[in-house]
Parts: structure tokens; C-alpha cells; sequence
């Protein structure tokens, strides 16, 4: 049964982190020496906006062409041994796992990264079944034991110190309290998860790429726990979106130089494995096709192309709200920019404020390697709900007030003065209090001594025509 959220307020979700200057302002600058880095790699490739291209263009192939692709795709890996199952939503993808497992007598699971089954809520849905789930990647791991979701889709542990890490595992693994050395604290997650991964009898992985004119798999990680989780069992369950395909084995390449340098500034992924049926012939490969409103954004004009997305997360690497306010304040299994335009997707009213934690300032668009119209399709989304009219009556008003005031040059001019005047005499106290929570960590800019339409007055006004007396005069004058 699928689990019931309440409607996501993004502004009071954000609001302890974001009042937490110190945890907010280190959490901006970890993001954004990742977006540094992509933007290095992004700039070593002479082709680079050319790969964009190639890669929005399969995409848009691809989308539009999903239905037989997705038939391909069946009939080749099922050629290759793999049985593929079709889930229309979370609850049938969940049922379908939970049956192979009883099917094959299993109780533990070693899983690698997968927003898909996030998004399923499989872990909660097998463990309320008697499974043990074990999430094998390293920040998975660590917000699995601290009873949390990832707050990035690439980086599930971005929001923690290492200090918080090192309690956890205290708590949890037995390391010496205080423990807060990286090295340390990574082999006591090695040694713990080498016990899970022996005794692990079902491997779940998610699929970065599935190629329709192979039937193959392509799972990409940097820590090797996808190829160890189902090299040592018997049976593999990949979990994948139907978005997730590609056409051609050719294809791939165009992604594989995309995404480690769109997600964490790497040329490549340490581990990009390929999967083509069962590993042997006492092995099973079972792949679950999941829609779960997919179908229903590529039947829009507008939001079709978020479907392009190959989740590398740099959108969020650069966003100025994801990176102040964190993942969690979104309250959703994708945040972000792409997960504001997917949220409400796949329900408006709960996720209607998502598209409004965005300042528009496009960097979203910029960065997507697959050329996703981000900024847009936010606003895009708001124009949606405020025809829907599922935004607060006291923002329409507002917006009905600034479009009057935009519309007015009189009395845009009269606002601009009084803005002025207040920015210069009205002391920080009335603007900088605990009641104004907009103010958290912000300020006012300097008041200008002349308006924009004064200076240009004074500056930039053109020379007046010359009189007709003048004219002839200069005429005259050449001939």
C-alpha cells in the first residue's frame, strides 16, 4: 500500500536547516565545489555542448518512440535469459519483488543505490514483510542507520558531518565514540557491510541505461557494491524507470561522457558494469519495467522532456535553494529543480509549493547535460497551479499587485522612490527580526542615490532634433 504524506510546504520544511547558518552556508559550498568540478570537466571537452545535443535529441527519439522500444527491449532480454516483469505504479513494483522473493525462499536483500525503489518505498514495504534490506552504497548505508532518506540523489549523505557520521556508527557499528577520521570510519563501514554482502541471498540494483537493441543492463557506481551484490547471489533484481532506455548500444557512449562529469566532476564512473542475462546458468536476472506516472508526463507537451533526466544531480549541485535550504526540505524522493517538476507530476496538490522554491535563475538549464528546460517547466508549473488554483490566495493578491505595478510606469516610479526612502531611514531592526523569516541570512542592498530612470535622464538622454533653420543651413553648407 502506497504511504500517505501531507502536502509538502517547502518554506516551513526549510526552515530549521536554513536557520542553522553554519550547517546551511557549509552545506552551499560542499554542492558547489562539486558543480566547480563539473564545470572543469565541462570545459576540458572541446564537443561538449555537442554531446548535450546528441544526447537531448536521443532522448526526445527515444520518448517519443517509448512503446516500441520498450517491446524490443523485452524481446532481447528475455533472448539473453532475464525475465521482465511490468509494474504500472509503486504498490504493483513492490508486490512483484516481494513475490519473486517468496517464490525463491529468500529473507535478505543487499541492495545498491536506486532512486527507483526510493521512490517505491521498497525497503519499508519488504522490511514490514519480514525482509532484511541492506543498502550497500556508503551514504545509503549511513542514512539507512540513521532512520533517514538521502537528501541527494547521487550524494544521499551530503547534509551529514562527519562528526554526526562517526556518532551513528558508534550507535550502531561499535566504532570508539568521538571517531570522526574518514578513514577510520569508512573501513568500519567495509568491514560491517563485508558480513552483509556474504550472507546476502537476493542482490537489487537500480539502471542508470538499458539498451533496446541488446536487452543489456548498465548499472554505473563508484564503490563497486553493484557488481559485489549480485555477483555473490544467485538471483539479481534490477529495478528500472521505462524512461531509463536507450536505442542503440551505441548510444551509450553519448551518456557515459555526461554523466560522472554532470554528477561528481569524474571523466567516468569507477564501475560502469554491463548486464546481459543471467550471470550463469543457475542464476536469474529479473528486470522490473516501472511507469508509475511516467506515461502520464510524457503525455504532456510541456513536462515531457523532464523524462530525459539520467539523474546525475546537477541540478542540485547548483541550485542556490537546494544548496541553502537541503533535500529534505522537499520532502520527496528526487529534490531539486527536476524534482520540482516531477513532484507535482505526480500530485499537484501535495507538491503544489515545489516549484516555487526556485528564484528562476536558470543555472539549472544551464548545467543538465541532456538539456532539460528546468527554469521553464518551474514556471511553467506555477502558471499550471495557479490556473488549477491550488496556490495560496494571499500570492495570488501579491502577484495581482506586482503585475499592477509593472504595468504602471507611474506607479512603479512612485514605488521605486518610497523603496529608496525606506532602504535609507528605516532602521535594520524593523526589517532584520524573528518575525520576518525572509530576512534569515539576507540583506538589504545599499540605496541607490538617483533611480535608473534619473540617471538615464541625466546621462543618456539623446541630442535634440536640429531646428529646419539648421538643417538647410547644413545643407548649404555641403553643397
Amino acid at each position: 500500500m502506497s504511504i500517505a504524506l501531507p502536502i509538502v510546504d517547502h518554506p516551513k520544511a526549510a526552515r530549521d536547516f536554513v536557520q542553522n547558518v553554519e550547517r546551511s552556508h557549509w552545506h552551499d559550498d560542499s554542492l558547489w565545489f562539486v558543480r566547480s568540478k563539473r564545470d572543469k570537466m565541462a570545459q576540458s571537452i572541446p564537443e561538449w555542448e555537442y554531446l548535450r545535443e546528441q544526447a537531448s535529441a536521443i532522448k526526445t527519439h527515444t520518448i517519443a518512440n517509448l512503446p516500441d522500444y520498450l517491446q524490443q527491449f523485452e524481446a532481447n532480454a528475455t533472448r539473453l535469459g532475464a525475465v521482465v516483469h511490468w509494474a504500472r505504479d509503486a504498490d504493483e513494483h513492490n508486490e512483484i519483488v516481494l513475490s519473486i522473493l517468496r517464490q525463491n525462499d529468500m529473507l535478505r536483500i543487499i541492495k545498491s543505490k536506486s532512486m527507483l525503489t526510493e521512490e517505491c518505498h521498497l525497503n519499508d514495504f519488504l522490511i514490514e514483510n519480514g525482509i532484511e534490506v541492506i543498502d550497500t552504497d556508503l551514504g545509503e548505508r549511513i542514512v539507512q542507520l540513521r532512520g533517514e532518506t538521502p537528501s541527494h540523489i547521487v550524494l544521499p549523505a551530503i547534509h551529514i558531518k562527519k562528526e554526526e557520521v562517526g556518532e551513528t556508527f558508534h550507535q550502531h557499528l561499535g566504532t570508539r565514540k568521538g571517531e570522526s577520521d574518514p578513514q577510520v570510519l569508512t573501513e568500519a563501514a567495509r568491514g560491517h557491510l563485508r558480513g552483509k554482502f556474504l550472507q546476502g541471498e537476493v542482490g537489487i540494483t537500480g539502471v542508470n541505461f538499458a539498451i533496446a537493441e541488446t536487452g543489456g543492463l548498465v548499472v554505473c557506481t563508484n564503490e563497486g557494491n553493484a557488481d559485489l551484490g549480485v555477483s555473490l547471489p544467485k538471483i539479481h533484481i534490477a529495478c528500472m524507470g521505462i524512461e531509463k532506455l536507450l536505442p542503440r548500444f551505441q548510444d551509450l557512449a553519448v551518456f557515459t561522457r555526461l554523466l560522472a562529469r554532470s554528477a561528481t566532476g569524474q571523466p567516468i564512473t569507477s564501475y560502469t558494469s554491463h548486464f546481459h542475462g543471467p550471470k550463469d546458468d543457475g542464476s536469474q536476472l529479473h528486470i522490473v519495467l516501472v511507469d508509475n506516472g511516467r506515461t502520464k508526463i510524457r503525455d504532456s507537451k510541456t513536462f515531457r522532456d523532464s523524462l530525459h533526466c539520467i539523474r546525475c544531480g546537477a541540478c542540485m549541485n547548483t541550485c542556490p535553494v537546494y544548496r541553502r535550504g537541503g533535500g529534505h526540505s522537499y520532502q520527496a524522493t528526487v529534490p531539486g529543480p527536476i524534482g520540482s517538476v516531477l513532484g507535482p507530476a505526480k500530485d499537484a496538490k501535495k507538491h503544489k509549493s515545489l516549484p516555487f522554491a526556485c528564484s528562476l535563475c536558470g543555472s539549472c538549464t544551464d548545467v543538465c547535460p541532456v538539456k532539460i528546460p528546468l527554469h521553464h517547466q518551474l514556471l511553467a508549473w506555477r502558471k499550471e497551479l495557479v490556473g488549477r488554483r491550488l496556490v495560496a490566495w494571499n500570492k495570488r493578491v501579491s502577484m495581482k499587485a506586482a503585475s499592477l505595478l509593472f504595468r504602471s510606469p507611474r506607479i512603479f516610479a512612485t514605488a521605486g522612490y518610497f523603496g529608496r526612502v525606506a532602504l535609507k531611514y528605516l532602521p535594520k531592526p524593523v526589517t532584520h527580526n524573528p518575525l520576518n523569516g525572509w530576512s534569515i541570512d539576507r540583506d538589504l542592498p545599499s540605496p541607490p542615490k538617483q533611480s535608473f530612470r534619473a540617471w538615464y535622464s541625466e546621462n543618456r538622454t539623446p541630442p535634440p532634433a536640429p531646428s529646419r533653420h539648421e538643417s538647410s543651413h547644413h545643407q548649404e553648407t555641403q553643397s
